[in-house]
């Protein structure tokens, strides 16, 4: 079995590796745009910005792995079309035959529209080399303007504050993360930046971007001016879904798939950010923009070319570090509103708490704030049904799991 894997990331590692592990013998074709090998995103934001880490450390694998586990990874190779009929990728004047195959083109980042954006000094956050761009501008006394107040948007401000640049966030919202978080929990990562001497202005609509002198000037209804050495759009990304569309596949928000990351093409997967998955769990389709999800998609969708009839249940997982606050959050609130009830247990104030969201009768999504022994019971409780010890921020957390409750 001849197997094809378009995208260079994460997720189309993940599903190499495992074909190689499961036993698979045949060909293994991964191309990716990018002039890299594939790499692990989160250092991007994090450790790479800081200085903790260094481009090689965020790499799946080595080069020497490919070779060693004869997988053709093409790096700067676009592919340009999908022949479903034929079950050939074109790339360029040359093609690709497949029996399987897995698209993980991952996702694209939203742009300010190119006038607004004319001449100024503006870089956005998806690359490895947008990281090493970036980096090299969070230096002691720099003026750093980020427009959007989401994890990337925040991940940033917390690193370019520890490098001792100043930084403006202006997000259109009343709050950063609400539609992710809901407003109890968005309050607590507004008061965290704030501490720390991110100037966070809220309901912020930019409406216009100028180029001055090497500097960005900022306009936003009812707020002054930002003028600032770089600007940082982190206003989300788009799934990188065209050459599935144009292929005839069902996209939605991204390439619909079923349960067991397949498109109605019986031959065609999808994993990772492009993916929309009709989560048995969940009971809905969820598209996932995380490194959890990215890996565990490729692996599960290799399974599933090999044979495997299972489908991908594990719940969405994702973290962030911002300054001296660690967080993971597993399951899914959909737009920050899609829960009846919050039940905190530890202190929200002091950023040591877990936190449960539910729903009708059903956990759907759990979280915690500095807490590490939390994430093993909130994997646990999540997707269970609602009981009176749940709703019970007195009853711990690990007894929901032991029995207790």
């Amino acid at each position: 079995m001849n197997v094809v894997v378009i995208g260079g990331g994460l997720a189309a590692a993940n599903a190499a590796a495992e074909l190689r592990e499961q036993g698979h013998g045949g060909d293994i074709v991964v191309v990716g745009g990018e002039p890299r090998l594939p790499y692990e995103r989160p250092p991007l934001s994090k450790g790479l910005l800081l200085g903790s880490a260094e481009p090689e450390d965020a790499l799946v694998h080595p080069r020497e792995w490919y070779d060693e586990h004869q997988v053709d990874v093409r790096v700067g190779t676009l592919a340009t079309g999908i022949d479903l009929d034929r079950r050939r990728v074109r790339l360029g004047s040359e093609e690709l035959p497949y029996d399987r195959l897995l698209i993980a083109t991952g996702a694209t980042p939203r742009h300010l529209p190119p006038a607004d954006a004319s001449g100024a000094p503006v870089l956005h956050l998806r690359t490895l080399d947008d990281a090493i761009a970036l980096r090299e501008q969070l230096t002691e006394g720099a003026r750093i303007a980020i427009i959007g107040a989401g994890w990337i948007g925040l991940e940033v401000a917390s690193a370019a504050r520890q490098r001792g640049a100043s930084v403006t966030v202006l997000e259109s919202a009343p709050l950063p993360l609400q539609r992710v978080l809901g407003d109890q929990l968005a309050t607590v990562f507004a008061d965290l930046h704030r501490e720390h001497g991110v100037d966070l202005r809220l309901g912020a609509q930019v409406s216009g971007v100028e180029h001055d002198h090497g500097k960005v000037v900022l306009h936003a209804e009812g707020s002054d001016p930002v003028v600032a050495d770089l600007l940082l759009v982190a206003v989300g990304v788009s799934p990188t879904d065209e050459l599935a569309a144009r292929a005839g596949l069902a996209v939605d928000n991204g390439i619909l798939v079923d349960a067991r990351l397949r498109t109605p093409d019986p031959h065609v997967f999808a994993a990772g950010d492009v993916a929309n998955h009709d989560h048995p769990v969940l009971g809905t389709h969820v598209r996932v923009e995380h490194w959890d999800t990215a890996i565990q998609h490729g692996r599960h969708a290799a399974r599933v070319m090999l044979g495997s009839d299972e489908p991908y249940t594990r719940l969405p997982y994702f973290f962030t570090d911002q300054y001296d606050l660690g967080m993971e959050y597993v399951g899914h609130v959909a737009g920050g509103t899609g829960y009846d009830d919050l039940v905190v247990r530890g202190d929200l104030a002091a950023r040591q708490a877990s936190v449960l969201w539910l729903r009708e009768d059903r956990v759907v999504a759990g979280l915690h704030l500095n807490d590490w022994d939390a994430i093993g019971p909130l994997r646990a409780v999540v997707g269970q049904p609602v009981t009176d010890a749940v709703r019970d921020p007195s009853v711990p957390l690990a007894d929901l799991v032991d029995g207790e409750g």
